[in-house]
């Protein structure tokens, strides 16, 4: 398989380009006294030193060239498990900006935007539909501030109740903001062991369920790929010692249309409309991070929230037990336009995602298994987890397999998690991807294996086909250089 070259020009940062003087406007001659910094009182700068002076060919060109060094979804797999990176359809984009939605304000009155909130309250039933819980809150603009939402709402709700507690139990595949959203809410982690199967291990539960217990946080699927099957088992041992059970919603992908979380016995979760909803994700986001709740929690849902009243909608703000907002506004609303477009367009067919995303997770993980060693043999669903136990005997970690993928045109899958998996490399194909796509990415990855094998030196010095090498990460982390020396 021969590798797709990738442009790389020399280019500087922006600020070593152009020259004194060089701008890209020009306005027409001052008709009224000019005004000095002192005039002003001072309030505003007396210039902008240091900004690069330069044309408007020199911008274009300076960020095209640019983003022709960039990967994004719209060229190719993008295969980072647990995230979920699938194509953005256009459509949504359209949508998204309608004057309608894009040219309004947070601040005007409920009855000049009622477009809007029917859009919001429509959002709201759908996910409450998919998932099988009572209410949902768009506020949380990222699925680690979801999490947190949800756990501040555990814990008021423990508050009511008169005991909050103090413990949340965290499974060892656990993403890692599981542990920091409980921590910042108060709360002391700990952790409860996988068993051989890569879920769950019940009977460690049983014994470690106890009344300073509050929450269960879980994923499922979780961060193998495998779906816990005795999650309703693992509900009920929570339930029976008055704790409640939080699912991070992440991996929703694999269940949509498919299976609801409220039937099985979850109480809260939150949602990635940036995953399973196919809203820009990352630097071409921004997030959003919905949390829904059965009905016992709904008084503690931020403000405010959409509510219906006849043919019309209006913000309830006046809710006395809610936890109050946890963002500016009504959260993101464009993404909420564009996972409401998305859930529309697919309507009461929306689980072929899940098929279709399932189907492709098991086709890399058939092709790959024989050349990739998988450490847990358990069914997967959307996401399939290698690790490099057959390539480390020659040298080659998970590390430069990631690496050498760039030279191959991929972006590397994620790798070194979940951490109980040493070397792990982690794949979620999603469903938006063809089978020639899939190929693609097969080809490269036994074609790196071979490599391995035959030529290790050439996987452990890639990339080779980017402007910078294999980077120092750490050092770059910690000393970063801003400014292009020539």
């Amino acid at each position: 398989m021969t590798t797709r070259p990738t442009l790389n020009p020399d280019e500087p940062p922006i600020f070593e380009i152009g020259a004194p003087g060089r701008r890209g406007y020009e306005l027409p001659p001052l008709d009224v006294p000019a005004a000095s910094h002192d005039d002003l009182g001072g309030k505003v700068r007396p210039g902008l030193d240091g900004f690069p002076e330069v044309s408007e060919v020199d911008v274009v060109r300076h960020f095209v060239r640019l983003s022709r060094l960039n990967y994004a979804v719209d060229l190719g797999l993008y295969p980072l498990g647990s995230c979920t990176m699938k194509y953005n359809p256009k459509v949504n984009e359209e949508v998204a900006r309608l004057d309608g939605f894009a040219r309004i304000h947070p601040l005007q009155p409920d009855e000049s935007v009622q477009g809007a909130l029917r859009l919001m309250h429509e959002l709201e039933r759908s996910l409450a539909e998919i998932t099988g819980l009572h209410r949902f809150t768009l506020q949380p603009v990222a699925g680690a501030q979801g999490e947190l939402t949800g756990i501040m709402m555990v814990r008021a709700l423990l508050e009511q109740r008169g005991d909050p507690r103090s413990v949340i139990l965290i499974p060892d595949s656990a993403h890692g903001t599981n542990p920091a959203s409980a921590h910042i809410s108060g709360y002391r982690v700990e952790q409860i062991a996988s068993n051989r199967q890569g879920t769950i291990d019940v009977e460690a539960l049983r014994r470690r369920m106890a009344p300073d217990v509050a929450a269960l946080m879980l994923t499922n699927p979780n961060t193998l790929g495998i779906f816990e099957s005795d999650i309703r088992e693992v509900c009920g041992i929570v339930h029976d010692r008055g704790g409640l059970v939080y699912m991070d919603g992440a991996n929703m992908n694999a269940l949509v249309g498919v299976a609801r979380p409220g039937d099985m016995g979850v109480d809260v979760l939150h949602l990635n409309l940036h995953k399973t909803f196919s809203t820009p994700h990352g630097g071409g986001g921004p997030g959003s991070g919905p949390v829904g709740v059965v009905r016992e929690l709904e008084p503690f849902l931020p403000v405010p929230v959409v509510q219906r009243e006849g043919a019309s909608f209006r913000l309830e703000w006046d809710r006395p037990q809610s936890i109050g907002k946890v963002a500016a506004f009504h959260g993101n609303f464009g993404m909420h336009v564009r996972a409401l477009a998305y859930i529309l367009s697919f309507g009461p067919e929306i689980r072929q995602v899940a098929e279709r995303a399932v189907l492709n997770a098991n086709y890399l993980r058939a092709r790959l298994s024989g050349t990739f060693h998988l450490p847990y043999d358990s069914p997967t669903l959307h996401e399939v987890v290698f690790d490099d136990s057959r390539q480390a005997p020659a040298g080659v970690r998970t590390m430069d397999i990631a690496k050498r993928l760039i030279d191959y045109g991929f972006h590397p899958p994620t790798i070194y998690f979940p951490l109980i998996v040493p070397g792990a490399l982690m794949i979620e194909p999603t469903e938006t991807e063809p089978r020639r796509e899939l190929d693609r990415f097969v080809d490269a990855m036994r074609a790196i294996d071979r490599e391995a094998r035959e030529e290790p030196g050439k996987v452990t010095s890639a990339p080779h086909s980017t402007p910078v090498g294999r980077l120092d990460e750490a050092a770059a982390a910690r000393r970063p250089i801003l400014r292009w020396k020539p």
